[in-house]
């Protein structure tokens, strides 16, 4: 999943942006589309997943059906790609690091494409987007874990519980994001997003051991890796920043 550089812009959008640009805003921003130029980008990636997965996905008939690990990963990591591409087209909006606006940009659109054809996968199957408590279907995945639908004690873990097992962000790490300016910001959106990325790889590498339907498999292998090295790619631009740690 190599870092995909933002599209070209024509002479006339670039001046069209200048004109509503802030006075004293930095030189970057000057040449940078408005951030809801790329929710279209992310949304039109996603729609062409959808279209290629519903022709090519699952393709002969005697392919294996989906089983709940499929099913969970499928419906699980929307939630978890839905909030990474919030994050992500955050700080691309304001950030004015080089490196950031890159990553950010792959991170978005890439996953915009994957949460596409997820949704399909789902659509094939017959199957609602959402069900079940998130995770529980990574059940015995991993060694010693014993599965992810408990807290530990015998109880049933909470949905905010849940969702920290997954690396997400919380309401309000999401409102610092967005009123976060600069420097402190971009730390910011790296602890957030490394956080992210920590807490799907084990979702991909459940998805791996457990389900039955190779294109799936194939999916998360490559989320796994390319998330793993996007990780390494943050981590030196927090050495950069000096972000805290």
């Amino acid at each position: 999943m190599g870092a995909a550089e933002p599209p070209p812009r024509d002479a006339a959008a670039e001046s069209s942006d200048m004109a509503d640009r802030p006075e004293g805003h930095g030189s970057a921003a000057s040449v940078r589309p408005k951030w809801w130029v790329y929710v279209l980008v992310a949304l039109g990636i996603g729609a062409l997943a959808f279209a290629i997965g519903r022709f090519s996905t699952f393709g002969g008939g005697g392919a294996p059906g989906p089983n709940a690990a499929d099913v969970g990963f499928a419906r699980d990591m929307q939630v978890h790609h839905t909030q990474a591409i919030e994050m992500a087209m955050e700080i691309y909006r304001k950030t004015e690091d080089e490196d950031l606006q890159r990553i950010s940009y792959d991170i978005a659109t890439s996953q915009a494409g994957q949460r596409g054809e997820m949704y399909d996968w789902l659509v094939q199957w017959g199957l609602p987007q959402t069900g079940g408590p998130l995770m529980e279907w990574m059940t015995d995945a991993e060694s010693g874990h014993g599965g992810h639908g408990g807290d530990g004690t015998g109880g049933v873990a909470t949905d905010a519980e849940l969702r920290a097992a997954m690396g997400m962000a919380t309401d309000a790490e999401l409102a610092a994001l967005r009123n976060a300016t600069g420097t402190p910001a971009d730390c910011l959106f790296l602890e957030l997003m490394i956080r992210h990325h920590e807490g799907a790889i084990p979702m991909a590498q459940a998805a791996i051991d457990l389900g039955s339907v190779p294109r799936v498999a194939a999916v998360a292998g490559g989320i796994a890796q390319g998330q793993q090295a996007e990780i390494d790619a943050m981590r030196s631009i927090q050495l950069r920043l000096g972000c805290p740690s």
